[in-house]
């Protein structure tokens, strides 16, 4: 199956981008809603948690920036729109919930950027592309959950923003694996490329 997907895509959707000169790392919505088993929004992503952390320790060591996201509401959910609607586990984010704290070992220093969205892109309604601009970021290293939702969102954002999306497969997770296989070949078909972890560790020592 794997063989004849790759065979239909060949010559069409088979393009690579490769890694910029000025990346940026992001860390997406890695809350503790995705990590507490009694959260209806658990994921079992523990394993992707821990290679966004390694990941993001490189990118400390390099001097490359690290931004993180979360999702926080109103108490009503107003400014979640149609979203919020759609789907009532977003109902974990409103505001002082502690599903929406970091969970151990994520915590962002004093000087990290922390950018609060509502919508599944970290991009959409937020400043993300203005901050990445003011630092002359060409590439955006893409990590979190969930990767069918808020990854993909973003990657597909940060390309139509001319960022060069750089999703790591390791560092990525949804709460099923069809659906992350299935979304992780789609972007590196279309939107970015789809490399491991021990790429991005080796591109950030290189820097």
């Amino acid at each position: 199956m794997a063989d004849e997907l790759n065979e239909n895509y060949k010559g069409a959707f088979d393009g690579s981008l490769g890694f910029g000169d000025k990346p940026a790392l992001i860390l997406v919505d890695l809350v503790r809603a995705y990590f507490d088993k009694d959260s209806s929004l658990y994921a079992g992503v523990e394993d992707a948690l821990a290679s966004a952390i390694r990941i993001r320790d490189a990118a400390r060591a390099a001097g490359v920036s690290v931004i993180y996201t979360n999702v926080v509401y109103k108490e009503d959910g107003s400014d979640g729109g149609v979203f919020y609607r759609k789907v009532p586990a977003l109902s974990a984010f409103v505001r002082g919930n502690p599903l929406g704290d970091w969970p151990d070992g994520l915590d962002p220093s004093d000087d990290e950027l922390v950018i609060s969205k509502q919508y599944a892109s970290a991009f959409f309604g937020t400043s993300l592309t203005q901050a990445l601009n003011a630092e002359g970021v060409d590439t955006l290293i893409i990590t979190g959950v969930s990767t069918s939702g808020c990854i993909r969102a973003t990657c597909v954002d940060a390309i139509s923003s001319g960022f060069i999306p750089i999703v790591v497969s390791d560092a990525c997770g949804d709460r099923h694996q069809a659906p992350h296989d299935a979304n992780l070949f789609d972007m590196n078909a279309k939107y970015g490329d789809v490399v491991d972890e021990d790429a991005v560790i080796k591109y950030l020592q290189d820097l």
